[in-house]
């Protein structure tokens, strides 16, 4: 498998003769998350479910930043403390992406429960003198690290002329980064330098090492993060260990809203929470994985609803596909190997979401058409369906499952109706009729039977 690494800016072999360890930036949990979080956490759920699928062993790790200023911030304003609004906010989290199908990360360390771990990096850092000490608390220095840059490809000379120095008179440098802060503001803990909190960028080095080892095989993130969250990772990391810190880079583009970034000042900011309850999971799915992850997509109302189409033709090949009970014989086994191997070499292809869901709907085509025609036997229905299935999986994508008691209640109410129809009493089988679209169910007419279909209740369908 090939996936492009922002560092060397080409696409890079990723080894899965062993275990393959990534590491994902995950969210401060100051506020809701939202759907940019969601597109990157479902592009690397894709890329181990698929992993997974093919047997390989993953260590999948998520850190949670629950100490920031603006979860300080946001504790004073709500007049509680900061590890109460990180307790609500990861409950959320773990809503929100529970109800996306994202599967759980192997470990979510939080930067609060590693704090021994980041005052020990950063007395390494000291003791190499590429940390030091000032008035406000320790600072990386910039200049010790002739590379810094190298991921983002930002020039260090440039980068201190657009500086503004006057941020920080204690730095050495106006580029040098904050290892930890001082600060008597809880939290606040304990260290060799004084009482204070972690910076940013020192707890997802000190986390991703604990947890992965040196040279790991990816290090993920939104695009957002390269500069200077992730440049300063590396900076510090490879000063830590002086060897390479993660082997490929791996970066998602951002969600805009109708062309704009997304922002709290335009009002503009999508929550996971609320295009869950008017799209639900599997529109947001498709919707995330359209384009190709490395680039910006744009969010609107009209790409939810065409994708709410392409899924409503993904139900209705399901359900053709589990009622299928003809003797008929079209040979779809190698159009489905074509279509199984071209969704598989997609995928390997630097993780090309867009051509692997173009795969998926061609077989959802071809089955819809077998079907139409009359043409889909039980045999192929079982030879499609498996493919089908295992292409959800890798997806994330969910057919809502229903009891068997919802199931016979269904079969009974068309068979009541088709009764009805013979006797021509129509009024009483439209009734049911309208009772199955309460419930919504819908019928597919074929030549001497009528099967049903259980459409996913859509709430921004009905507006």
């Amino acid at each position: 498998m090939k996936i492009q690494d922002t560092l060397s800016n080409s696409e890079q072999k990723l080894d899965v003769s062993k275990k393959v360890r990534i590491y994902l930036c995950g969210v401060t949990v100051y506020d809701e998350s939202h759907i940019g979080h969601a597109r990157t956490i479902i592009v690397f759920d894709v890329l181990r479910k698929y992993l997974e699928r093919k047997g390989i062993e993953i260590e999948f790790i998520q850190n949670f930043t629950d100490v920031d200023d603006k979860i300080i911030n946001r504790a004073e304003i709500e007049n509680t403390t900061a590890e109460k609004i990180s307790i609500r906010y990861i409950e959320n989290y773990f809503k929100d992406f529970d109800g996306l199908n994202v599967k759980r990360a192997t470990n979510y360390p939080k930067a609060t429960e590693h704090i021994d771990d980041i005052i020990k990096f950063i007395e390494k850092l000291i003791e190499k003198q590429i940390a030091y000490t000032s008035k406000n608390g320790v600072y990386f220095s910039v200049s010790k690290f002739p590379e810094y840059g190298k991921l983002s490809k930002k020039n260090i000379e440039e980068l201190q002329s657009g500086a503004r120095i006057d941020i920080d008179e204690a730095k050495n440098d106006p580029l040098d980064f904050a290892l930890w802060k001082f600060s008597e503001k809880k939290p606040a803990w304990e260290s060799p330098w004084g009482k204070g909190r972690p910076g940013w960028h020192i707890e997802c080095s000190a986390m991703s090492l604990k947890y992965l080892g040196e040279n790991f095989d990816i290090h993920g993130g939104g695009r957002d993060l390269i500069f200077p969250h992730h440049e300063n990772e590396i900076a510090q990391s490879e000063s830590f260990t002086e060897s390479p810190f993660a082997k490929i880079w791996m970066h998602v583009g951002m969600v805009t809203i109708n062309g704009e970034k997304m922002s709290k000042s335009l009002g503009n900011i999508k929550s996971i929470k609320h295009v869950l309850e008017n799209w639900g999971p599997n529109i947001i799915r498709l919707f995330c994985l359209s384009g190709h992850y490395s680039k910006p997509i744009d969010y609107s109302e009209e790409l939810l609803k065409e994708n709410l189409t392409k899924w409503r033709q993904v139900e209705t090949c399901y359900y053709e596909l589990i009622h299928a009970d003809g003797e008929n014989r079209e040979e779809v086994n190698s159009v489905m190997e074509k279509i199984k191997i071209e969704f598989s070499n997609a995928l390997e292809d630097d993780l090309n979401t867009h051509l692997a869901l173009s795969s998926f709907f061609q077989l959802v085509k071809e089955a819809n058409r077998l079907a139409a025609e009359e043409k889909l036997g039980k045999e192929d229905a079982k030879i499609i369906k498996k493919e089908f299935e295992s292409m959800l999986q890798v997806l994330g994508l969910i057919i809502p499952k229903m009891t068997e008691n919802k199931k016979q209640e269904i079969t009974n109410l068309i068979t009541n109706r088709e009764i009805f129809r013979k006797e021509k009493q129509f009024n009483e089988a439209d009734k049911i009729r309208d009772k199955l679209n309460e419930m919504n169910v819908e019928l597919i007419d074929h030549k001497g039977r009528t099967i049903w279909m259980k459409k996913e209740n859509i709430k921004a369908e009905k507006f």
